[in-house]
């Protein structure tokens, strides 16, 4: 990450932008990640990356005010993965997942002028085949293959 912005920040709570050589606020920083700017936020102290925390505390800005984007049954299954077996495949799942989102919603906005019935069921049939590998690769990766999965790869195996 030589390339992103440094945010530092100091004992007493403040953020300090190193490229505007002034402080910002939480505000400031939801807005880099809007424009999809890159950015480290350390701690002045001991250099240790706070990144993950601040971004951590604009979502809990987000999610108590307005319309929140997790209920409290996602957020439960969700902490319910924490320390367990699957956490990692967990975590890679939901950022291909939401990576995915991402690429569909951008192949979405660039299909002005075409016709959006054919596109949204090709981006549809799309989504169907590349769910079903990840959940098959999800699943296999717990332990948890069909026996269907698991009968092809014997048959595999002996051939």
């Amino acid at each position: 990450m030589s390339s992103s912005r440094i945010v530092k920040k100091y004992p007493n709570r403040r953020l300090y932008d190193t490229e505007l050589s002034r402080y910002i606020t939480l505000s400031d920083i939801r807005e880099l990640v809007m424009n999809g700017t890159d950015f480290q936020v350390v701690d002045t102290n001991t250099n240790e990356d706070l990144t993950r925390a601040i971004l951590l505390q604009i979502m809990l800005d987000e999610e108590t005010g307005g319309e929140p984007l997790f209920s409290a049954k996602m957020l439960s299954q969700i902490i319910r993965f924490y320390g367990g077996t699957v956490q990692g495949i967990l975590a890679r799942y939901l950022e291909e997942s939401l990576s995915m989102f991402v690429q569909q919603q951008e192949q979405l906005n660039n299909t002005v002028g075409s016709d959006p019935m054919k596109a949204m069921t090709s981006m549809a049939e799309q989504n169907m085949k590349i769910w079903s590998e990840m959940q098959k690769n999800f699943f296999k990766a717990a332990g948890l293959a069909s026996a269907s999965d698991r009968e092809r790869e014997r048959t595999n195996k002996k051939e």
